[in-house]
């Protein structure tokens, strides 16, 4: 089955649609703007929240000639095959690590982590089923991120959105952010535990991250950067898991508050709620659980 995926500004978007509108089909998945479907050939368009950039989704047998009708450039995505797991964990000797949550979600908070693993902590870890975060379910997260907070060090930032919008109002970005949370929470590690292995979930290059990071009064240097970290160093998998219970247990907090159930990401779904807690507490509540750099802010409060 070959697959491509083509960016098409809304213009070109409001093209393909046309174009294949007599094979447009009924789909129930909240993500896709536009579904057609006719034989040898699938045609999705994702919903775009985060600006005027959409993209196409050419599946089948002609995937890759449909896709050129609309990029000369298209070309067939390749399936690659995964090869790293928990079991090849690149460093085993003492460490810290951080990452991240939250800033894919238009409800509930940013929260950092940076936990301290060491060597003798890794059989614990491996016992129980310490994984990439996003990979594992939510009742998961909320079992083995119990046990992380009984058995290891670490440290917690959790940046709720009424403060996140008022950086946001100061000019700052959501990698200029986090790069300060990162910071912040590392130091809080190494500051008790002074061991050369510091990893990041890299969201941003090295240069740059150390650019956001000029005005600080102290900068933690000789931090080892990599894409999906958490697949690749104990200390980053334990953070990521962490910060998402950390996180989890947050939405809760705001499920009690709100009585209702919080969907996550910035859904249709995430919209209507977000709507409904404006309709029944006001513009000033309902403000203060959003992040108002998403196109859903502009949207629901225009």
């Amino acid at each position: 089955m070959k697959n491509v995926v083509i960016v098409v500004d809304e213009k070109k978007c409001k093209e393909i649609e046309k174009f294949y509108s007599i094979y447009a089909k009924e789909n129930k998945n909240e993500y896709i703007l536009f579904f057609a479907k006719k034989e040898g050939l699938t045609v999705s368009i994702f919903d775009n929240k985060k600006g005027n950039q959409f993209k196409a989704l050419f599946t089948g047998e002609y995937a890759l000639i449909e896709a050129k009708k609309w990029d000369k450039n298209a070309s067939e995505v390749k399936k690659e095959k995964k090869t790293i797991n928990k079991s090849s964990w690149l460093c085993l000797d003492d460490q810290i690590g951080s990452d991240e949550v939250g800033t894919g979600d238009f409800v509930g908070p940013i929260v950092v982590c940076a936990a301290y693993v060491k060597q003798s902590d890794i059989p614990l870890l491996k016992q129980i089923g310490v994984d990439d975060s996003k990979r594992l379910k939510d009742e998961d997260i909320l079992r083995v991120g119990k046990t992380l907070l009984e058995n290891i060090d670490y440290s917690i930032l959790r940046l709720e959105n009424e403060k996140y919008n008022s950086l946001i109002d100061e000019g700052k970005n959501i990698n200029e952010i986090k790069a300060i949370m990162h910071n912040k929470a590392l130091l809080n590690m190494k500051n008790k535990h002074h061991v050369k292995n510091i990893f990041v979930d890299e969201f941003v290059n090295e240069e740059k991250y150390y650019d956001y990071l000029v005005k600080q009064d102290e900068i933690l240097k000789g931090i080892t950067f990599k894409t999906k970290g958490e697949t690749y160093y104990p200390s980053v998998a334990a953070a990521s898991i962490i910060a998402r219970y950390i996180f989890l247990k947050t939405m809760d907090e705001l499920k009690e508050k709100y009585g209702v159930e919080i969907p996550f990401g910035a859904s249709k779904k995430v919209d209507a709620f977000v709507k409904n807690i404006y309709k029944i507490y006001g513009e000033k509540e309902a403000k203060k659980i959003v992040k108002k750099n998403f196109a859903n802010y502009s949207e629901i409060f225009k």
